[in-house]
């Protein structure tokens, strides 16, 4: 068990200097890791001087990272705490929601919190709620947040999720997760034979996509929505893989888009789990070592090399920044 929170915050200073508004703020935030860069096409995503900033620290796992726009907030789960966090440039760390994803009575749990978040079209916060094993939506503004939930879906064909992990909206609302079994414990009743891709729709059906990947994790979406991603936090098998999509949104066809399994070692920690695409088309896929970038056709250009095993990650809404949660700690990069 770590310790409290513990802020890895320090000032933020600004300077005037109309001729150079790029430099216009200087960083003082401790900085850690580092940027391998293995072919010149992440050039034009990450300045070539970009450092890894430590904005907080002492968090069991840290998952999930949103941006909201409105706040100009991060916010993000602490998994094995059952809390959500709140980060801002000007207030810095504070508590957000808690519970977040279990709202029993036993204090056994491993992991009974949210993992992933997103927003549906109209603003709810939509969760990944592993001690419920369910997609929920909070019954509160992001302003006002509460602990009240519905339950989106909770069960396929009669048989409860495993523990719903990460998702992802289209511009239709149909609503892509993923539901491995890491957020189950030992003492719950696995009903499913599978581990689960699945698509939500908006009248509420759910409908199972894909059900032969080992350890589905991360989902993302590519620009013109045609393309699903899946991470797979398989050891054996970490990999990447990109399926094509129908006007409907489902999968007809699959491939491997990156097989990471060769990267995995003792200075390269983490597994493909969360990953984010960029408005280029570019995949910002969590992996071994931290953060791989990875063109559309799976070329690997290079890693963000975060020193600690890496679980998601998040842009803000200009793509100024790519905020990700590794381990204890919340960390971002500048882009271009």
């Amino acid at each position: 068990m770590r310790n409290a929170i513990f802020l890895a915050v320090l000032s933020l200073a600004a300077c005037s200097n109309p001729k150079n508004p790029v430099q216009s703020e200087i960083s003082n935030f401790q900085t850690t890791g580092s940027v391998e860069r293995l072919d010149s096409a992440i050039n034009a995503l990450i300045p070539a001087n970009a450092k890894i900033e430590v904005l907080a620290s002492g968090f069991e796992w840290a998952e999930g990272p949103l941006w909201l726009e409105e706040q100009r907030a991060l916010i993000f789960t602490d998994v094995p705490t059952n809390k959500i966090w709140k980060w801002t440039e000007q207030d810095s760390l504070s508590l957000y929601l808690e519970p977040s994803g279990y709202l029993g009575d036993r204090t056994d749990k491993n992991e009974p919190g949210a993992n992933g978040l997103a927003l549906d079209a109209v603003g709810n916060l939509i969760l990944c709620q592993h001690g419920e094993r369910q997609i929920g939506k909070m019954l509160a503004s992001l302003e006002s947040p509460k602990s009240e939930f519905l339950a989106l879906a909770s069960e396929y064909e009669g048989k409860r999720f495993n523990s719903p992990n990460d998702l992802v909206f289209n511009s239709k609302g149909q609503l892509f997760f993923t539901d491995p079994p890491y957020g189950m414990d030992p003492w719950d009743e696995k009903q499913l034979d599978f581990q689960g891709v699945y698509r939500l729709d908006s009248d509420g059906k759910v409908n199972l996509l894909i059900d032969s990947l080992s350890r589905p994790n991360g989902v993302a979406l590519s620009p013109d929505q045609r393309t699903l991603y899946i991470a797979q936090s398989d050891p054996e098998k970490a990999r990447y893989y990109a399926f094509d999509l129908d006007e409907i949104g489902n999968v007809v066809s699959g491939k491997v888009l990156f097989d990471a399994t060769s990267l995995q070692g003792e200075s390269r920690k983490g597994l493909p789990d969360g990953l984010k695409v960029h408005s280029s088309g570019t995949l910002f896929a969590t992996g071994p070592g931290g953060v791989l970038v990875i063109s559309a056709e799976g070329k690997h250009l290079g890693t963000i090399l975060t020193e600690n095993g890496t679980a998601n990650c998040a842009f803000d809404s200009e793509e100024k920044y790519l905020y990700m949660t590794a381990d204890a700690f919340l960390l971002r990069i500048s882009l271009k």
